[in-house]
């Protein structure tokens, strides 16, 4: 749980990098949400559940973007490899594929490795 909460504290930064595991377990928590708001609104036939479903939507679209964009930044990818999940099928493998990718080894152009701790100055 406190990977998804840390994914939604960076609400909209699309800068830095994600860690394997707070990518997949914020998908994993939002994925939970989701089946339960769904399963809430079929089995009721009411509208309020739909209607959440649809805010619920709304509201972690930009978290799921910046941390998918930052997962990628931590595979050495720009984010803007984001838009080829369009692509039918290839597009959406081939992310899958990234996002499965450990990590780039030390430093990249998107910042210092997540997995690796803080190096304390020593002068």
């Amino acid at each position: 749980m406190s990977w998804f909460l840390e994914a939604l504290k960076k609400y909209a930064v699309f800068s830095g990098r994600s860690r394997r595991k707070e990518y997949w377990m914020y998908t994993l928590f939002v994925g939970i949400i989701y089946l339960v708001l769904m399963v809430l609104s079929l089995a009721t036939k009411s509208s309020v559940f739909t209607i959440l479903v649809v805010v619920f939507w709304l509201g972690i679209l930009l978290p799921s973007l910046g941390v998918g964009i930052r997962r990628l930044h931590d595979t050495g990818r720009s984010g803007w490899w984001l838009l080829f999940g369009i692509v039918p099928l290839v597009g959406g493998i081939t992310l899958l594929v990234f996002t499965c990718l450990d990590s780039q080894p030390g430093p990249n152009q998107y910042g210092p490795n997540p997995k690796e701790a803080p190096v304390a100055y020593a002068g």
